[in-house]
């Protein structure tokens, strides 16, 4: 889970670079779903969460050169917090 900040035009342009991004890790072996949300409390607050079927598929995919390009403009929007979590 990845949590953003981005309010007005630049929520706009997250939501489209998002897009692009779950595009970029379905492509990717391991990648089981993932979803953008926008809180409902706080418009400017939003949510990417992806399901992986392990840590390491999380980890080579985000590494994956395509990834990193499609996630490049998301990523600016990312809260410096804990991302991943594990439900086992």
């Amino acid at each position: 889970m990845t949590r953003l900040r981005a309010a007005g035009d630049d929520g706009a342009a997250l939501a489209a670079a998002v897009e692009a991004l779950l595009a970029a890790l379905a492509a990717r072996p391991g990648f089981l779903h993932g979803e953008l949300g926008r809180s409902a409390d706080d418009p400017s607050l939003w949510a990417l969460v992806t399901r992986w079927d392990g840590v390491g598929s999380y980890r080579r995919g985000l590494s994956a050169a395509d990834v990193k390009i499609a996630g490049a403009p998301v990523w600016v929007h990312a809260l410096d917090e804990p991302g991943v979590y594990l439900t086992d």
